[in-house]
């Protein structure tokens, strides 16, 4: 079964509330009405119902109208939500009054939709920036208990013929958002990629740390905090099978692990791939995309404490309905980790 084939079963299985604060957004609202129509998740909108029923009539979308649809403006939404925001962020100087004027913003009310148990997972970014994307989520769903950093993953599935990682999918990360992680950052973003690996790719993770060293076969300040993200990642979850340093060869091909790193548990068959810095990353998953011929799934972001994904402001419809129906499987794995 292929992976989004998968994933689509699993969210219907189990239908989460996904808020989508870009509510007005025709790209938006296209996905949203094809979620709908599908059974997959129960969709939340955040905008001006007159507008949001308007745009459907105007664009032939006919399951728009079976979505909840929450208005920014409505005082009484605000009433409901700005003290949360403010017991949050009282501590940092923020007052009532400001409170209530950043829970109108569709970021922020999404987010306290989700803290409050009110749904499940937050998709957007089809008109808002990363940064603002990232900063709502932040201040208000902040990171899961012994993670500090949220990092991107990317989930490369890989053509036929390439026997690499596990039912041909790799997990790659950090690929978006730390540049230069410290050790116990890179051990977190390993921990978070073995999540991803579980929750969305459906494979159980190995994981290697990878450098341009393998078992001290080189020495540098760069490797020892590989080393170092190593021995905290074990300390972490001394149940995941995860090993580092090692070279990108020595991790998903046998042979050279076995000549490299005879006593890896990974035995080069490593299925999740943590990067030393962003720049790595980020290099790493777009040349493979572009000359292995692989589709590249993401980033899934990693770590918050309830999932919050981001979109590119170039995306696609079909990108919008993809990244809702991880998010699904993202919650859906939270709560069952809990």
């Amino acid at each position: 079964m292929k992976l989004f084939d998968r994933l689509t079963r699993c969210a219907k299985e189990n239908p989460q509330r996904i808020v989508l604060p870009e509510g007005t957004e025709p790209r938006t609202l296209t996905a949203a009405d094809r979620i709908i129509a599908a059974g997959i998740a129960k969709i939340i909108l955040i905008g001006d119902p007159e507008e949001i029923h308007h745009l459907a009539k105007d664009m032939n979308l006919n399951h728009i109208s079976e979505a909840e649809i929450v208005n920014p403006s409505d005082e009484k939404v605000i009433d409901k939500y700005a003290p949360l925001f403010y017991q949050l962020r009282k501590t940092k100087g923020i007052t009532e009054e400001e409170a209530r004027l950043t829970t109108a913003n569709p970021l922020y009310l999404g987010c306290l939709m989700v803290k409050a148990g009110d749904a499940d997972g937050q998709v957007a970014g089809a008109m808002n920036t990363t940064g603002n994307v990232l900063r709502a989520a932040f201040q208000v769903i902040k990171t899961q208990p012994g993670i500090s950093v949220v990092s991107g993953a990317f989930l490369m599935l890989l053509p036929e013929g390439l026997n690499y990682g596990t039912d041909g999918i790799l997990v790659f990360a950090d690929c978006a958002v730390v540049p230069d992680p410290t050790a116990p950052e890179l051990a977190q973003i390993a921990i978070s990629a073995a999540q991803t690996a579980r929750d969305i790719a459906g494979i159980e993770p190995r994981v290697a740390i990878l450098s341009f060293s393998t078992k001290g076969s080189a020495r540098h300040d760069r490797v020892d905090k590989v080393i170092e993200a190593t021995r905290i990642a074990h300390e972490m979850n001394p149940d995941l099978i995860l090993d580092g340093e090692l070279q990108s060869d020595a991790a998903i091909v046998p042979s050279v692990c076995n000549k490299k790193a005879p006593n890896s548990p990974l035995s080069g068959r490593a299925n999740v791939l943590v990067f030393p810095s962003l720049e790595v990353g980020n290099i790493a998953y777009k040349l493979v995309q572009r000359l292995g011929n692989v589709e590249a799934v993401g980033p899934v972001l990693q770590g918050l404490a309830a999932p919050v994904n981001d979109l590119s402001r170039g995306c696609y419809p079909e990108d919008i309905y993809k990244t809702i129906i991880m998010t699904c499987n993202q919650a859906i794995g939270l709560k069952r980790d809990k």
